[in-house]
C-alpha cells in the first residue's frame, strides 16, 4: 500500500479558513463530515503518512476517494453546517447513537382548548409541553396521579372529553373524580387553563410557593376551625412531598441543567443525561455510542451535545449544560445553543461540590451502560457462535477456540506483581475456574508473563485421572496420589480385563486444555507467551494478544497485526475477555496489599485489628501513613504518643 494518498491535496490548496470538509468514496457517498477552524491544519492530520494514522482513521481515509472542502465566515456557522451535513448524508465514519430504549414522557397538551396531562412516547406532539424522559413508565403513572391530587387538570382522551362537552354529561374519570377539567362542570376553561399553568409551574421547578401557599390555606382553615378543608390541604401537601420525594436534590433549587455522564473505550461509549429542573432529577436519557473514527473526550463531548440538541426544535434546552469536559470549539458551541433556546446558555464542568457528586453518579450509569452494552452480545447464542467462528477464521484457526484462557499481568511500580487467569467456554464466562497468581520475583512484564505461563502449563502434563490405573496387590483403580477411587459407573468403565477391576474420575478442571491463548499485550507479550508454549512442549495451542490503544490483535512471528472489524463478534469477546482478565487481576493485587499492610502493622505492639482499622480509614491509604508524622498518627481516635512513634519507626523500616 502506498504511503500516500492519491487524491491528497496540492500543498497551499486547503485554505487556513474555517469550514466543513467531507469525505468523498469512488461512488460519490460521503463517508465522513467534520469541522475546523482552520481546514488546512485540520485536513493534514488525515493525510499524514498512512502508518502513523490510528487504524479506524487510516480505514477510511484509504476508503475514500476524494475530499472537498466548504469555507463559512464564522466557527458556529461551520458548527451549523457540519450539524445539517451529518444529518443530511448520515456518514458512516461519524459517530453512531443508539437510544437503549424508548423512554416515556409526562406531556401536557399546552395547545389544546382545554389541555390534557398524558403519558407519551411520541416526541412530537403540536404544542405540547414535555417532562422527562422517566425510566419507567409506571413512575410516570404515579406522579400524574399524585399531582392531579393538588392540580386537578384534564386527563381524559380527546374523543371522551368532546364527547363529553356535547352531551353535558361528564367523562368517566371526572366521574370518578379523577379528572378536573371543563366537561366535569366544576370549572371553566379559564379555571382550568389556570390549574395548567400551575401545575407545569411546579413540575418546572416551582416546588417552594405551592409548598408554602398550600401550609397558609391548612393554617388558616386550621384556625378558623374548617378541618374538613384544612384536611384536603394537608393531604395535597402529602402528595407534593410523594412527588418530591421521587427526585433526589441534587443542586440548588433554581438549577436548570443538563448533566452528561460519559464512559468511553476504543470503540464505543454510553452517555447517561440526567435532565435537572428545579435542582432535581426529573429524567435520565441513555444512549451508546459506535466510534468509527479515532477522536478525543472533547471532539465526542462536542458530538454529544450537538446529537441531544439538534435532532429536533421541540427539545429542551436549559441555562446551564455540565459535562465532564469542554470541548475545544466550547466558545462556538454556546452561540450555537443560544440561538436555539433563545438566551443564553453556559457550557459548564462539574468540578467539586454537589456537581461533582452528581456527575459521579451519572459516570457510574454510563459505565455500567457500556459494560452491559458490551456483554450484550455475549448473552446471545447464535452471536457468540458468529464470535468464534469469526475468531476461527481471522486466527487460521483448525476449528473454533471453545475454550479460551486470557492472562494479563498487574503490579504497583514494578512491586506487588500478580497475574489472573480467566477462562471463557463457549463464549461465557467460568468463574469457578478463574484462577490467580503471585509472582515473587521477575524483571519485566514478559517474564512475569513467561513466569506464569510456564507453570499454568505445567498442570497438562499430569497423569490423565480419566485413565485407569491398575493395582496388582488390591485390584482397586486408585489415583495419581495413591488415594483408593472406589469403582466407576458402569458407563464410563472400559472393556473389562479379567483380574483387573478400573475405575474413572473426573479430570480436574485446571488440566483441561485451551484451545486458545489470549495474553493483555502486543507483540512482545505474545513472543514471551510462545516461549513459553515452546519450552513447555505445547505449540499445538493458538495463541495471540491483544493489544488495548488500537485494539489490534498480535499472532506470534507476525510483524503485522491482524484488523478485526469495529463491529465484529469476535473482537468483542476478545475485547470482554482482557477487561475480564484486568479486573480479576486488579482485585487480587488489592486483596494482596490490603492484606501485606495489616500483617505488617499487626506486627507493632499494642495495635490490634480494630486500631489497624481505624488507622487505614483514617489515612485513606498506605502511601499516606508510610509518610505521616507521629504527631498525625497521635490524632487517630485511641492511639497514644508511644504508638503513635512506634507505628512510624515500624513502617519507616519496611
Amino acid at each position: 500500500m502506498a504511503d500516500q494518498l492519491a487524491y491528497k491535496p496540492r500543498p497551499g490548496e486547503i485554505p487556513t479558513d474555517p469550514g466543513v470538509y467531507r469525505f468523498r468514496d469512488a461512488d460519490g457517498r460521503v463517508l465522513y463530515v467534520g469541522k475546523a477552524k482552520n481546514l488546512r491544519q485540520r485536513l493534514s492530520n488525515y493525510f499524514a503518512p498512512l502508518h502513523t494514522l490510528h487504524e479506524r482513521t487510516r480505514r477510511m481515509v484509504t476508503t475514500a476517494a476524494s475530499v472537498e472542502w466548504t469555507v463559512v465566515a464564522t466557527d458556529v456557522d461551520s458548527l451549523q453546517l457540519e450539524y445539517m451535513w451529518i444529518k443530511e448524508f448520515d456518514p458512516p465514519f461519524n459517530v453512531r447513537y443508539k437510544d437503549d430504549k424508548s423512554y416515556p414522557f409526562l406531556a401536557v397538551t399546552m395547545a389544546d382548548e382545554a389541555p390534557r396531562v398524558l403519558v407519551t412516547r411520541n416526541p412530537k406532539i403540536r404544542g405540547a409541553r414535555y417532562f422527562g424522559p422517566y425510566p419507567k413508565v409506571w413512575a410516570v403513572h404515579d406522579t400524574i396521579d399524585l399531582m392531579i391530587k393538588v392540580f386537578p387538570i384534564r386527563t381524559c382522551s380527546d374523543a371522551s372529553y368532546r364527547r363529553a362537552m356535547q352531551t353535558g354529561r361528564p367523562c368517566f374519570p371526572g366521574q370518578i373524580g379523577k379528572c378536573g377539567g371543563p366537561c366535569s362542570m366544576k370549572v371553566t376553561i379559564a379555571e382550568h387553563r389556570a390549574m395548567v399553568d400551575d401545575f407545569v409551574a411546579f413540575l418546572a421547578g416551582g416546588d417552594e410557593r405551592f409548598t408554602r401557599d398550600l401550609t397558609a390555606k391548612m393554617k388558616e382553615a386550621s384556625a378558623a376551625m374548617d378541618y374538613e378543608s384544612a384536611a384536603k390541604y394537608r393531604d395535597k401537601l402529602a402528595s407534593i412531598d410523594a412527588v418530591l420525594g421521587k427526585s433526589a436534590l441534587v443542586l440548588p433549587n433554581t438549577e436548570d441543567a443538563d448533566l452528561f455522564g460519559i464512559a468511553e473505550d476504543e470503540l464505543s461509549a454510553a452517555v447517561q443525561q440526567f435532565v435537572i429542573r428545579g435542582g432535581r432529577v426529573r429524567g435520565v436519557r441513555a444512549s451508546t455510542i459506535e466510534k468509527e473514527i479515532d477522536m478525543s473526550s472533547e471532539e465526542l463531548v462536542d458530538q454529544i451535545i450537538q446529537h441531544a440538541y439538534g435532532e429536533a426544535s421541540g427539545v429542551e434546552i436549559p441555562r446551564r449544560v455540565i459535562v465532564p469536559t469542554l470541548p475545544e470549539n466550547a466558545a462556538e458551541l454556546e452561540p450555537w445553543l443560544r440561538a436555539r433556546r433563545g438566551t443564553k446558555v453556559e457550557l459548564a464542568v462539574a468540578q467539586r461540590g454537589q456537581r461533582a457528586e452528581i456527575m459521579r453518579t451519572a459516570t457510574l450509569n454510563a459505565q455500567q451502560a457500556l459494560l452491559r452494552h458490551k456483554t450484550r452480545r455475549s448473552s446471545d447464542y447464535v452471536a457468540r457462535t458468529q464470535a468464534l467462528t469469526d475468531l476461527q477464521e481471522a486466527l487460521g484457526l483448525e476449528e473454533a477456540p471453545l475454550r479460551i484462557e486470557c492472562f494479563d499481568i498487574s503490579h504497583l511500580g514494578g512491586t506487588n506483581v500478580v497475574a489472573s487467569m480467566v477462562v471463557f467456554e463457549d463464549g461465557l464466562p467460568r468463574k469457578d475456574q478463574y484462577r490467580s497468581f503471585g509472582i515473587a520475583e521477575t524483571t519485566d512484564d514478559t517474564d512475569s508473563m513467561y513466569q506464569v505461563l510456564m507453570r499454568r502449563l505445567r498442570h497438562l502434563d499430569e497423569p490423565d485421572p480419566s485413565i485407569p490405573t491398575p493395582d496388582s496387590e488390591t485390584g482397586s483403580g486408585v489415583d495419581s496420589s495413591g488415594a483408593s477411587t472406589g469403582s466407576a459407573p458402569e458407563s464410563v468403565v472400559p472393556e473389562p480385563v479379567e483380574g483387573l477391576v478400573v475405575t474413572e474420575r473426573r479430570r480436574p478442571r485446571f488440566a483441561y486444555p485451551p484451545q486458545l491463548l489470549l495474553v493483555d499485550g502486543g507483540a512482545p507479550q505474545v513472543e514471551a507467551a510462545a516461549r513459553a508454549l515452546r519450552d513447555a512442549g505445547h505449540e499445538e495451542i493458538a495463541l495471540c494478544g491483544i493489544a488495548k490503544r488500537l485494539e489490534e490483535v498480535w499472532l506470534p512471528g507476525e510483524e503485522y497485526p491482524v484488523i478485526l472489524p469495529r463491529t465484529s463478534e469476535a473482537l468483542y469477546l476478545l475485547q470482554r475477555l482482557r477487561d475480564e482478565a484486568h479486573r480479576f487481576a486488579i482485585s487480587h493485587q488489592r486483596r494482596r496489599r490490603k492484606r501485606d499492610i495489616t500483617t505488617v502493622l499487626s506486627e507493632v505492639p499494642g495495635l490490634g485489628p480494630a486500631r489497624i482499622k481505624t488507622l487505614l480509614r483514617h489515612f485513606g491509604s498506605v502511601t499516606a501513613l508510610r509518610e505521616a508524622t507521629a504527631d498525625e498518627i497521635q490524632e487517630v481516635p485511641g492511639v497514644g504518643p508511644a504508638l503513635a512513634e512506634a507505628v512510624r519507626v515500624h513502617l519507616a523500616d519496611r
